[in-house]
This record gives C-alpha cells, sequence and structure tokens, in this order.
C-alpha cells in the first residue's frame, strides 16, 4: 500500500507541473482586424490540440493552438484561418514545431495599425516574447473591411500598409520574410461597404509592388449569416489557403 501512495504522489506531481517550453517554433505573426482573429463557431475538431502547434497566449505562455486564439472580443471570438494554416504546413513538415502569435483585434483600421500605434506597438512586442523560442517565418494580414467605406482610404491602402509591414519588418528583423494577404469576402454588403472591391484591388496588387508577398482568394467563401465574418468552415479553408500562399514564397519549407 506504501508502494502504491508513493507512486500515486509521484503521478499527481508530474501531472501538476507546467508542460516544457517548447523550442526551435517556427513561428508566425498573424495581424488584422476580426476574420484575422476569428469569429466562427467553435466546434469540437477546432478544441482538440494537435501535436507540435502551439500558440502565444494573452499571458505570454505558450499552449496549445485551440480556437478561440484570440481574446480580443472574448464574446464573439471564435475560429480564425490560424490553426489550419498550421496543420497545413505541418502536413509538409511532420516534423515541424509551430507557434502561431496571435495578435490580431476586431475593427480595427489602418490608422489604428499604425507605426507607434497600440496595436502595432503591441505586435512588436508579442513577436520578440515569441521569438525567444524561435523564429519568425512568415507574418500573416487580414484587414480591410475598416476602409471599405471610404474611397480615400481604400485607393490609398497599399501604400498605407507598405509603411507598416515595412516597418514592423524592420524593427524584427525580417526583412524578406514572407507575407501573406488575404481577399475580402466576396459577401460584403456594397451598401455598406462600397469600395471594398477598390480595396481588394489594392491588395491584389500588392506583391507586384511589396516583395515576398501573396495574395489569397477568398472565391467560394461564406460568412456566418452576418455578410461580415467567415463561418468556421470558410476560416479553415481560407487558412489552408494561405499556408499554401506561404510555400509558394518559400522554397525551403520542409527541406
Amino acid at each position: 500500500m506504501r508502494n502504491l501512495l508513493v507512486l500515486f504522489g509521484l503521478s499527481v506531481t508530474l501531472l501538476a507541473q507546467p508542460a516544457a517550453t517548447p523550442q526551435k517554433l517556427e513561428l508566425f505573426l498573424l495581424i488584422g482586424q476580426s476574420n484575422m482573429a476569428g469569429r466562427g463557431k467553435v466546434e469540437p475538431q477546432d478544441a482538440a490540440p494537435i501535436a507540435g502547434i502551439w500558440a502565444l497566449g494573452k499571458d505570454d505562455q505558450w499552449k496549445p493552438a485551440v480556437d478561440p486564439l484570440h481574446w480580443d472580443k472574448p464574446d464573439v471570438a471564435g475560429v480564425g484561418l490560424g490553426r489550419t494554416f498550421a496543420k497545413t504546413l505541418q502536413e509538409r513538415n511532420p516534423g515541424a514545431q509551430i507557434g502561431l502569435i496571435p495578435a490580431a483585434f476586431g475593427g480595427t483600421s489602418l490608422e489604428q495599425w499604425k507605426v507607434g500605434g497600440e496595436l502595432y506597438t503591441e505586435a512588436i512586442r508579442r513577436a520578440r516574447v515569441a521569438m525567444k523560442n524561435g523564429r519568425i517565418r512568415g507574418m500573416l494580414w487580414h484587414q480591410g473591411e475598416a476602409e471599405s467605406g471610404k474611397e480615400e482610404l481604400a485607393k490609398t491602402y497599399r501604400a498605407r500598409w507598405t509603411v507598416i509591414i515595412q516597418s514592423m519588418q524592420k524593427e524584427l528583423g525580417l526583412e524578406g520574410v514572407p507575407v501573406v494577404v488575404g481577399q475580402l469576402g466576396r459577401f460584403l454588403v456594397k451598401e455598406k461597404q462600397p469600395f471594398a472591391d477598390l480595396v481588394n484591388q489594392e491588395e491584389a496588387l500588392l506583391p507586384l509592388s511589396y516583395p515576398h508577398t501573396a495574395f489569397v482568394s477568398t472565391e467560394g467563401l461564406k460568412d456566418k449569416g452576418d455578410s461580415v465574418h467567415f463561418d468556421s468552415a470558410s476560416a479553415r479553408e481560407l487558412g489552408r489557403r494561405y499556408a499554401l500562399a506561404f510555400l509558394g514564397l518559400d522554397a525551403g519549407w520542409g527541406k
């Protein structure tokens, strides 16, 4: 009996110990507004940990990457593209340890992401925390709904975005690191966001004006019923498309 009690006590002690901090992570920074943060309904498959895929939590600690990855608006946070992005990359390189750095915030404009602003500064800070445990391999961006209401904001999107991303890469020493940008949902209501097509045009041209950038189509993807946010299945598919776009920019992945 005494031996059994000793073994039981040892088991409890081991279970109580925190998981080892993952090392040598391949890191990806997730930035933008709500469709990067994720608003899809969380289903059982989204809450199941995937071995080797981690997320930097609100407390700056690594944890298994389960949805919701973001906590920007806890009442509505849900399934985004991050997990499926990482899962797709891991399928190409089964040994990869992948770390996601959630830093998106719903409803935010490019002006709110400006250099030196709160969102920009927090993304830089979290990236630096994450880099203690790995190297940043890519930046994932999805934003633009907030720019779709005014023509001036839409037609200057590319120039303003470039200033932000270029500065962020310089501060973090990430010049040349791939950046993947997603198209706005085709379901946006033109009466509310009349210049969404212009934003999409500006984003589609980014690979021609900013090196190591890819643009991802949202053709065929659906909203969750609000004409703004991708549903869960579409968010997962968008993550897969982001991963394939990244692989087109980083020929060394998995080698």
